[in-house]
């Protein structure tokens, strides 16, 4: 449903931007275009399953209109263990922010309780289950001329300004210098099991969910403000199947060579794939239009679907 921007929602309403084109091909692929309705950012995503055996990645895009002012909030959440944690925070997270009293006024301590709060809601609804499902959020939140991006975990943001790649997140690995300082500090070990793990278990030092490590997995993120000025062209939001792969530059480099936000996204996912990614792979392309925000664009025509899979649906 459309934000309709001449009429002022409650706070706390968020809907999802009205999409020019949301196809999903399968359960396994599926990839889609929204622009805000004042014409300031161009959004695309594609999600696909990859290799793995089942989809534990999840993506939200919301558009909201509070205070008078129109906000964009775009995520990534990429599941482990399974997939209750990411549907979780695309079902929570963003709906929780825009409730938050203070996301127009201090937008980082809004955005940091929000985080912490909807991870103890997760582990909350989880108490009666014997799983333990955790997950990782890369998101950005659009209001006016600033960009908000936080991260926990190791999903990634990555910005192009002025055509140079410059991450906006620092993956939440745990054997980053700090972040096992901070895990050990508090009584945990870090130890190598094929790859760097908190207590052998967690390939990541910070994430949502993950209830038996949460003394040492904080949900607690980390946020970077940007300006959205000319020089910033687009932002990439992805989980980590497309970054084991894909450097940050070259994902820049992809993506300038599209001017269709949905078409990059895919074609990131299509060379992760192709490259090897044994991961789910998920992105989202938002592309600032600036001055070109006046330009009537025309309708976006459909078409056909490209899956990245030897060429057939039937192989996903």
């Amino acid at each position: 449903m459309m934000v309709d921007s001449g009429l002022a929602l409650e706070r706390g309403a968020a809907d999802n931007v009205s999409p020019e084109k949301d196809h999903e091909v399968n359960s396994n692929y599926a990839s889609g275009r929204w622009k805000s309705v004042d014409a300031r950012w161009q959004c695309g995503y594609a999600s696909f399953k990859g290799k793995r055996p089942s989809m534990e990645d999840n993506y939200d895009h919301k558009s909201a209109e509070i205070d008078g002012k129109l906000i964009g909030l775009f995520g990534i959440f990429d599941g482990h263990g399974g997939s209750r944690a990411s549907e979780y925070l695309k079902e929570h997270l963003f709906n929780n922010l825009t409730k938050h009293p203070l996301l127009m006024v201090d937008t980082k301590i809004a955005i940091s309780e929000t985080f912490k709060r909807t991870d103890s809601e997760f582990l909350a609804s989880e108490s009666n289950t014997t799983r333990d499902d955790g997950s990782t959020a890369s998101t950005a939140v659009l209001i006016d001329k600033q960009l908000y991006v936080a991260n926990v975990g190791d999903s990634r943001a990555v910005i192009c300004k002025a055509g140079k790649a410059i991450p906006l997140s620092d993956d939440h690995k745990p054997n980053r210098s700090d972040e096992r300082k901070r895990i050990e500090d508090a009584g945990g070990v870090v130890m190598w099991a094929g790859t760097w793990r908190v207590g052998g278990i967690l390939a990541m030092s910070r994430a949502f969910g993950n209830r038996l490590l949460k003394q040492f997995v904080l949900a607690e993120p980390e946020i970077q403000e940007q300006v959205v000025d000319e020089d910033l062209e687009f932002l990439v939001l992805a989980s980590d199947g497309l970054w084991d792969v894909v450097s940050n530059e070259d994902a820049v480099s992809l993506v300038r060579m599209e001017e269709e936000p949905e078409v990059a996204a895919r074609k990131l996912t299509e060379t992760a794939f192709a490259r090897g990614s044994s991961d789910n792979i998920t992105c989202v392309v938002v592309r600032f239009l600036h001055n070109r925000m006046d330009i009537d664009y025309p309708p976006l025509v459909a078409q056909d679907q490209h899956v990245p899979c030897g060429g057939s649906q039937a192989n996903c």
